[in-house]
């Protein structure tokens, strides 16, 4: 997997990670703080769009994982 694929599937995990925690009729249901993290990650995801620039890519790149399809 690529930077990108990592990128999706670690938002996504936490996007629904969150909502699980934060929506009240969850059966996860933890504080409804959570949905603050969604916000983040949705913000983020946003900025991106427009920047060009993730923080959680840097991390990735950091890591040694590939940026391109072999």
């Amino acid at each position: 997997m690529i930077i990108t694929d990592w990128i999706h599937v670690i938002a996504g995990f936490f996007i629904l990670a969150s909502l699980a925690l934060g929506v009240e009729v969850s059966p996860l249901y933890h504080s409804s703080y959570w949905l603050i993290f969604t916000a983040f990650v949705g913000a983020n995801l946003l900025q991106f769009g427009f920047s060009k620039f993730c923080p959680l890519g840097a991390i990735l790149r950091a890591f040694g994982v590939p940026e391109q399809r072999k």
